[in-house]
């Protein structure tokens, strides 16, 4: 299995990412410059935390420009397991791949601490390994990270189940506390907190495995022994 990352100018999560799937997880993995086109024989495919392109004009919406997208695309369209963390789901949601927005956290600042998602959807490839509505400890580092969508939208992704992760309380302002969606085939999962970071129990003060499952989750959808 080769699980591609994809790298934009300002990207600075690739390379944990890349550590966690090669080191821990022992997958293949390759880092994609957002110029070229994807790898022919990718199983998954990874967009990361970090600041692209310096979050200019907004969070992602120049990244959703670049000439890798359309290949991400047609991807999505064929069911291939996408994942977008932190400055990955934004671009995801500004490329159109994901509804709604990620706007200014509530507070105007950059936050960086531990939070708990509640599993509110256990069927798409990174969340097989969760029981319904199970709580992850896990860290979250973002100035644009409070999800929103308009009443029609959140009706929606409830009545579709795209709803995948939510906050155990208030943490940015997100609209009903949503922390990560996905699209309707679910597929494709954007998530504002970061699994990477909390995957190895050395730098996990929670000292906790449920946000490693995320990525068992996919070993699992692609059929790897574990």
């Amino acid at each position: 299995m080769k699980v591609g990352i994809v790298v934009f100018p300002g990207s600075n999560c690739d390379r944990d990412m890349q550590h966690v799937l090669t080191d821990v997880f022992k997958l293949n993995t390759e880092l994609l410059w957002h110029e070229h086109e994807l790898s022919k024989n990718l199983d998954a495919i990874v967009l990361p935390g970090g600041f692209s392109y310096g979050d200019r004009l907004r969070a992602g919406v120049i990244a959703a420009h670049s000439p890798v997208i359309n290949g991400i695309k047609k991807m999505a369209e064929r069911g291939m397991p996408i994942l977008g963390v932190c400055n990955g789901f934004q671009i995801l949601v500004e490329a159109g791949l994901l509804p709604g927005a990620l706007l200014k956290n509530t507070s105007l600042h950059f936050m960086c601490k531990w939070t708990e998602l509640i599993v509110k959807n256990n069927k798409t490839p990174f969340t097989n390994k969760f029981k319904l509505n199970q709580r992850i400890p896990i860290p979250i580092a973002n100035g644009e990270g409070r999800y929103y969508a308009d009443r029609d939208t959140v009706n929606l992704l409830k009545k579709n189940n795209q709803i995948v992760f939510t906050y155990c309380e208030e943490v940015n302002g997100s609209t009903n506390n949503i922390a990560g969606i996905c699209n309707k085939k679910g597929n494709v999962v954007g998530m504002m907190p970061h699994p990477e970071r909390a995957a190895e129990s050395i730098i996990n003060p929670k000292n906790s495995k449920p946000a490693s499952m995320i990525f068992e989750s996919l070993l699992t959808k692609m059929g790897i022994a574990q």
